[in-house]
């Protein structure tokens, strides 16, 4: 029986195409510059997104991080949301490897930061404190995605304080997609953009990094630094491509799940003490009486062969492989189990 993952969208197995496609990539040594299917997905990647030059990183953590230390130096600041990946979820990695210093704003509800706070935590000139080089923002944040005139007034007051910008999108296609905008649109603010394509565009791996010519050349020496050069890598390079030409426009498909799903279980939690917030994209968040709720559920899930967080708030994320019948499974289930608790 198939199991039914509503983790995370990372979790999607690359179709039979999409292997076909990488089984016949040429390939070359990439330190070199000489894998030709990366050479042209970064030029492709580059164009889409309206920069000079991209980099292909093995994962978004490592693209994002070579984008931080692009930008900064040791001692330097970067301001970001508390609860955006760049600060939250990376280890730590632009402190321990850079000595960059991070000042995290706390997100509002709407996944963007507060710009005038944002502005009164920029440092002045002192040696007392660290100097402020770089606003991090996250698009789609939480499945929100974010207000294009916010960013565009961000990046307003970056220009009045010589500041970077930097975008961890590894969910820009998302955000593509549902605000039907470009991507060149949607990275026009930013001086740095990641793209991951093993979420939404289903492909087993890899993130790129896009920027002018000047920044990725200072990514691609701490892509090597951090043990990130590649040799013969085209055949990820290859599902990507593959991705980009075949899976942007079904993620609507995806978006619509969401949209049936949480509207499904917002008319059992109004019987059931449990809410659902409003979806945009591919995420639905439940939000729970108690985290013991949510134990108990993922249990109960389980013996059904389906995977879902615990916690008092439950993300549940639907992907290319995620069918609509499968959710109205999962649906049936979760009846079932406020039927018997």
């Amino acid at each position: 029986m198939k199991r039914l993952d509503l983790r995370s969208d990372t979790v999607t197995q690359p179709t039979s195409a999409m292997r076909e496609a990488m089984a016949n990539a040429p390939v070359g040594d990439d330190v070199y510059g000489e894998d030709p299917s990366i050479n042209a997905l970064e030029q492709r990647v580059a164009e889409m997104l309206g920069k000079e030059s991209a980099l292909l990183c093995a994962s978004g953590t490592q693209s994002n991080l070579c984008g931080l230390l692009a930008h900064c130096r040791n001692g330097e600041e970067y301001i970001v949301g508390q609860e955006y990946h760049t600060y939250r979820y990376e280890g730590g990695g632009a402190a321990v490897v850079g000595g960059i210093v991070p000042q995290p704003l706390e997100v509002q509800a709407t996944g963007t930061l507060d710009l005038d706070l944002l502005v009164s935590r920029i440092k002045p000139d002192d040696p007392h404190f660290p100097i402020t080089r770089l606003l991090a923002f996250e698009n789609t944040h939480a499945g929100q995605v974010i207000d294009q005139d916010y960013l565009n007034k961000a990046r307003r007051i970056a220009d009045q304080h010589g500041l970077s910008m930097h975008l961890d999108g590894a969910r820009l296609v998302n955000a593509v997609v549902a605000s039907d905008r470009s991507f060149s649109e949607l990275a026009a603010p930013f001086d740095s953009v990641s793209i991951c394509c093993s979420k939404g565009l289903g492909a087993p791996v890899g993130s790129l990094l896009v920027g002018s010519n000047a920044l990725i050349a200072k990514a691609r020496r701490w892509r090597k630094m951090l043990g990130g050069g590649m040799r013969q890598a085209g055949v990820i390079a290859a599902a990507i491509d593959h991705a980009l030409d075949n899976h942007i426009e079904r993620i609507k498909v995806d978006h619509d799940n969401a949209a049936w799903l949480a509207a499904a279980l917002a008319e059992i939690g109004q019987a059931h003490d449990f809410s659902v917030r409003p979806v945009q994209t591919n995420m639905v968040y439940l939000d729970l009486p108690s985290a013991e709720v949510g134990a108990s559920l993922q249990r109960y899930m389980a013996a059904e062969n389906i995977i879902v967080p615990a916690g008092k708030t439950l993300r549940l994320v639907t992907h290319m492989d995620v069918e609509r019948a499968e959710l109205e499974k999962f649906v049936t289930h979760l009846q079932k189990f406020y039927a018997n608790n």
